[in-house]
């Protein structure tokens, strides 16, 4: 029996016992995972096809460990221009270790670290007479090394709209609340993100700097 299956924006075929390498998912090591978006199910001459996702199919993973991937070099050129840029980049990936293929009756793994991840917004009655209160400016999530444009709206979307909240949340929620909000998101390495915000909550832009020159891949060298 073999399946394809969307995992952190990647579709990849899999089959028991199998060990297949993918974009960092935002699991402990030695941990039990699974995976719904089940698009395609084999079993010899049986193939059941998803609508996009198969009702009731589930993956089941264990994560054996995180790694780098190779180094892929970026060169860009603008003839006549004198332009030239190189970079180098290594992915941050995990490598998972297929335990089970459930083809129907598998119960949704529940998410409930993006809800708690989002800060309660509690409502008091105005005073009388008390000029409104001006809503709190958003910092510009993209100052932390990582985020995007996609992801900073994800965030602010699920109510981290400032340094100062997103350093209040685990890594791990945050990835939730991207995985949850676009595939696309869930390779994104939020390891760093609490601790840069942090460091841009208390204007420590230098020590901020200074630890992004450390970062490789959103990980710390």
């Amino acid at each position: 029996m073999y399946a394809i299956v969307e995992i952190a924006g990647q579709q990849v075929k899999v089959a028991k016992d199998q060990k297949v390498f993918v974009n960092r998912l935002p699991v402990e090591e030695g941990k039990s995972v699974s995976f719904d978006n089940v698009l395609l199910i084999g079993d010899g001459d049986n193939i059941t096809i998803g609508a996009p996702a198969i009702n009731g199919a589930q993956i089941g993973a264990k994560v054996v460990k995180h790694l780098k991937g190779d180094k892929v070099i970026v060169f860009k050129k603008k003839r006549r221009k004198g332009y030239r840029v190189k970079n180098g980049h290594r992915q941050a990936l995990s490598e998972i270790v297929i335990e089970s293929i459930v083809a129907s009756g598998a119960t949704p793994a529940k998410k409930e670290e993006a809800k708690k991840a989002a800060p309660k917004s509690e409502t008091k009655a105005p005073a009388k007479k008390a000029a409104p209160k001006k809503a709190a400016k958003a910092d510009d999530l993209k100052k932390i090394e990582g985020v995007g444009p996609k992801a900073a709206e994800a965030m602010v979307a699920a109510g981290l709209d400032t340094f100062a909240k997103v350093a209040k949340v685990k890594p791990e929620a945050i990835a939730t609340i991207l995985s949850e909000a676009s595939s696309n998101l869930a390779h994104l390495v939020t390891d760093t993100w609490p601790k840069q915000a942090k460091l841009a909550a208390d204007g420590k832009w230098d020590e901020l700097k200074e630890l992004q020159d450390r970062l490789d891949g959103g990980v710390e060298k």
